[in-house]
């Protein structure tokens, strides 16, 4: 792949993640984990972006059918209203866990909100994956999980792809939509050790899957249905998080970075970590799903 990205967003987020690209308000909403804030940048104003403070650990931001959004936070799924800029709860989850947060989160073809958590301090297998229905019941879909992180469905829906970050892997598991329960899992893709560990990730209307890697300085494509690495796009970071297609015609591939841990003598090699980026992949993406609660 021979596309450029460009920097539209020197956010210096510490730890930037959960792109999602808004079509009610042609906007790029993305977090700001450890800076506990919501960005959002309208590209009509290029170099601009706004800043809103959040709660505890908002790690992902997904659009609510009834209006607003729904995010989490460390402890839990609530909704959030743009203009008052409040926070509702709509469930807590592991309260009885300590040092664990939230992490990655989508929504599901049928509107359920799919999200997982992780222990603050790296112990292993410590998180879950987790389906929040639109009555507020939540369901635990998984367990033993490292680093909840990306999240993606097939065109049909009978295929949810999922990335846990402790695991050199794109999994592949099968999705009743009915229910929201998964099964059999099985590897979609490995990830070799030379491309670093899989972050977050989005589908495009191909059906290939997007990779960030973390500490990869890279984005990467992927055919879930052969495992084959399609190519990939530099970023001037080490640390990209994920990834989301944006723009009128959802052609523009959005990548968020970290600057988190970033040692002194690598900050001169990577000025703009913590921002936002966007490349012309060359293909057009998918929309995102709605929380239906």
């Amino acid at each position: 792949m021979n596309a450029q990205v460009e920097l539209v967003c020197d956010s210096h987020s510490s730890l930037g993640e959960g792109p999602l690209w808004d079509r009610r308000y042609g906007r790029l909403y993305w977090v700001d984990i450890y800076g506990h804030k919501i960005h959002s940048f309208d590209p009509r104003q290029p170099g601009r972006y706004e800043t809103i403070e959040a709660g505890p650990f908002v790690s992902s931001i997904v659009p609510r059918a009834s209006g607003g959004f729904a995010v989490t936070l460390e402890d839990g799924f609530y909704g959030y209203d743009p203009e008052a800029r409040t926070l509702v709860p709509i469930a807590s989850v592991e309260a009885d866990l300590s040092g664990n947060r939230f992490n990655d989160g989508k929504c599901d073809p049928s509107g359920r909100y799919i999200a997982g958590t992780m222990s603050r301090t790296d112990e292993p297998a410590r998180g879950s994956l987790y389906s929040l229905g639109s009555d507020g019941t939540v369901n635990k879909l998984l367990g033993a999980v490292g680093c909840s992180n990306g999240l993606a469905w097939s065109a049909d829906g009978k295929t949810m792809y999922y990335v846990d970050s402790s695991r050199p892997e794109i999994s592949a598991f099968d999705y009743d939509a009915s229910s929201g329960q998964i099964s059999g899992r099985r590897a979609a893709a490995a990830i070799p050790a030379e491309d670093s560990t899989p972050d977050g990730m989005t589908i495009d209307a191909e059906g290939m899957l997007w990779l960030a890697h973390w500490r990869g300085w890279k984005v990467t494509r992927w055919d879930p249905s052969t495992g084959t690495k399609l190519g990939e796009i530099p970023v001037p970071v080490e640390r990209v998080t994920s990834v989301a297609f944006g723009g009128e015609r959802l052609d523009e591939l959005y990548i968020t970075t970290a600057s988190i841990d970033v040692a002194p003598e690598q900050a001169a090699d990577q000025p703009h970590a913590g921002g936002l980026f966007r490349v012309k992949a060359g293909v057009r993406g998918t929309a995102p799903f709605s929380f239906s609660g």
